[in-house]
């Protein structure tokens, strides 16, 4: 069996990717099995230049709030900011704290520094406005969508105006209130006015979608493009409220589905605008159902993965990311006998692995579900194996 495993691991480099794949993916989605580890983040920055010089990709998307997101495609493109700002500024879940964040940030910039726009690379977040404690208010969204509309149709084909707006979103604070996540009662996403301003967001996206002929030509493409993220993710954020403000069993189940939507309908426009590589937990990535546990009750939901599978096919490719140790959060050497032990045997730090030959060549018997000590790592599911195209497995994990 050791040849087999041994036949099936290449060196962790873009050609070796490809090789794996029927062909050049929309999106290459890269998995991580824990947050906040940069020597994943170094595996995935070195992959995402080579992907750029060697494939024409284009575009690295992560699991940030895709509102910040902005701030650091802004900073890439055209320079506004500082660095420093744009770290701060720019991402969300305090991934901006990360020094291999910060080395792609810097590196993009670089790259794109004296190149026409044709050739820019670009940033996104992909995450919605969210954070495990809740949500963000829909006013950024919403009033970006009507400041970019109202520039450029006739007023009276607007569904409303910004003082109306501005009056039924009220104060952020009660939108933003961190008891609303287990506190249904507390939360304001089924009250009149939003209940209002779900109806006005999908008269302004319908707008935008009715005047996409005069508004690409009047603004430009970009532009009518983060317009569309605004409408999206002030749809996706009035819905996520009203079922926080759900009383029924099925609540969690909705929240957590809601989230993986959004990240699917963010990287399904990506994907028109060429290849990118995709960056995640690989719970967000997976082509299989995702599953927690809240309490005693088990959670399952399609993820965005699953989702984007679905309707790209063979546009869609995605690599889970394994790990031997991180000795530093108590994850010590992998039993021999799971997945993550048999690679941990092989002799070098790094491999890309051709998951649905390693698949046929552990046999009928999946090996054990390795079991981790930590609950911020999850280890990968023998059994959907075959589900991902290839295994990126990086031997140790040092501290940050």
């Amino acid at each position: 069996m050791a040849t087999d495993i041994k036949d099936t691991a290449h060196t962790v480099e873009a050609a070796a990717v490809m090789k794996l794949l029927p062909a050049r993916p929309r999106l290459l989605a890269l998995g991580e099995p824990t947050h906040g580890e940069d020597t994943l983040l170094d595996v995935r920055n070195e992959l995402f230049r080579q992907l750029v010089e060697q494939e024409g990709y284009r575009t690295i998307a992560i699991e940030s709030d895709c509102m910040m997101g902005l701030v650091v495609d802004e900073y890439v493109t055209s320079g506004t900011g500082t660095l420093d700002e744009v770290m701060e500024r720019g991402f969300s879940h305090g991934f901006g704290a990360s020094a291999a964040n910060r080395e792609l940030v810097r590196w993009i910039r670089a790259y794109n520094d004296g190149r026409p726009a044709s050739e820019w690379l670009r940033f996104a977040g992909f995450d919605g406005p969210l954070e495990i404690t809740g949500a963000a208010s829909p006013r950024q969204a919403l009033t970006a969508l009507h400041g970019y509309l109202s520039a450029q149709v006739e007023a009276d084909l607007l569904p409303c105006t910004a003082e109306t707006l501005d009056r039924l979103l009220g104060a952020d604070d009660p939108w933003t209130n961190p008891a609303a996540m287990m506190d249904p009662d507390r939360s304001v996403g089924q009250s009149a006015e939003a209940r209002e301003l779900r109806l006005l967001a999908d008269d302004l996206v319908a707008l935008l979608d009715a005047q996409t002929p005069h508004l690409i030509t009047a603004t430009s493409r970009d532009d009518w493009y983060r317009a569309r993220l605004y409408g999206r993710t002030a749809i996706g954020l009035l819905r996520y409220h009203f079922w926080m403000a759900d009383t029924s069993p099925s609540r969690m189940t909705r929240l957590v589905g809601l989230r993986d939507q959004m990240m699917a309908d963010n990287l399904l426009a990506l994907a028109e605008r060429g290849p990118a590589l995709v960056h995640a937990h690989n719970g967000h990535l997976q082509r299989d159902k995702s599953t927690m546990w809240m309490g005693d009750m088990p959670v399952e939901w399609w993820s965005a993965g699953a989702l984007v599978n679905a309707h790209l096919g063979e546009g869609y490719a995605f690599l889970a990311t394994a790990l031997g140790t991180i000795r530093h959060q108590g994850v010590d050497t992998p039993p021999p006998d799971t997945v993550e032990g048999l690679l941990y045997a092989l002799p070098d730090d790094r491999y890309v692995i051709d998951a649905p030959r390693l698949a046929t060549a552990l046999g009928d018997t999946p090996p054990a579900p390795r079991v981790s000590p930590w609950f911020g790592y999850s280890p990968l599911d023998p059994a959907h194996l075959a589900d991902s195209d290839g295994i990126v497995f990086v031997k140790d994990v040092p501290q940050s």
